[in-house]
């Protein structure tokens, strides 16, 4: 694979069984599910996958069975984010192992650490490992990497060959973009609602988990906006933004897991029990995809076909 990655990579949840346990059959089935719908690769194991849930066991086996399963069909990217520089290590050399192209690498969790601290996580994981790497910024749920951090780390690690940024900070697509002036690398946004902007910027890419269960739409933005056709890519946005609105009403990544159910791939249940207004928040959601697809007098996987 070249270190200059781009195009759209789905964020793929881990579908579970009724005990927790990983549901294989329909993790294919996702695969198929948006590979099928145009996109460039799969992530497995980063957020929108719930990975603090998973044993080390099922994340390093989700790994192999992707690169089994795409075939050389597309890119397969294996998030390796722990708490511990001892479990990262060991998941990353396993999934480097794996034939996967290339790893995103998230800051520890739980625990607070300084911007030293994350610069020397990432070094020393980059250095177990030949492959490709990306920083993996995931400031909601583990410690934020500071722009001028992810440069400096950017533009001096070998094999750290680009960024995936889900901060949502509108003010972060310039500098990153204007800092690869003295070295190339991949820059792809994690926060939906920012694609057409990050595009805009000169940005590569995007890691999206709305594109788990709306491929197409995701697709639409991106290839739209390459091919010259910037009103078409805006429209696709106006109406991405409408879905992550009704989507981030429920806790990530349920509101993904909802909207794949709805489009025909029950995942399991979630691994934390939704109350009863949570559970009447996911049923409406599955009849606000339903309404917005009838008021174009289509059903929805033709909503999406002809987007």
């Amino acid at each position: 694979m070249s270190d200059l990655v781009s195009g759209v990579l789905a964020a793929l949840i881990t579908p579970i069984d009724e005990r927790g346990g990983v549901d294989t059959n329909t993790f294919d089935r996702v695969i198929e599910f948006v590979i099928e719908r145009g996109v460039d690769g799969v992530v497995i194991g980063g957020g929108t996958a719930e990975y603090p849930h998973l044993s080390m066991q099922d994340r390093g086996e989700l790994v192999e069975r992707a690169v089994r399963r795409m075939g050389g069909r597309g890119k397969v990217v294996a998030c390796v984010g722990t708490s511990s520089i001892h479990t990262t290590v060991a998941l990353a050399q396993r999934a480097a192992g794996s034939g996967c192209d290339c790893l995103l690498i998230p800051m520890p969790y739980f625990f607070q650490y300084e911007q030293q601290d994350l610069a020397s996580f990432c070094r020393e994981v980059c250095r177990a490992v030949s492959i490709p790497c990306f920083l993996y910024n995931l400031p909601s749920f583990t410690n934020p990497i500071e722009v001028d951090t992810a440069i400096e780390l950017l533009r001096t690690v070998p094999n750290l060959v680009g960024m995936k940024d889900s901060s949502g900070q509108h003010s972060s697509l310039e500098p990153l973009a204007r800092a690869r002036d003295g070295r190339r690398f991949s820059l792809f946004v994690g926060d939906d609602s920012l694609l057409l902007d990050a595009l805009k910027a000169g940005w590569d890419g995007v890691v999206s988990g709305i594109a788990c269960f709306a491929p197409e739409l995701i697709v639409g933005v991106y290839r739209n906006f390459r091919e010259g056709r910037v009103a078409e890519a805006a429209a696709l946005q106006a109406a991405l933004d409408a879905l992550i609105e009704e989507v981030v009403r429920l806790p990530i990544p349920w509101g993904v897991r909802v909207g794949l159910a709805a489009r025909g791939i029950p995942n399991g249940p979630m691994h934390v029990p939704p109350s009863p207004a949570r559970r009447r928040q996911m049923e409406g959601l599955e009849r606000w995809l339903g309404a917005w697809a009838e008021g174009k007098n289509l059903e929805l996987d033709e909503v999406w076909s002809r987007i």
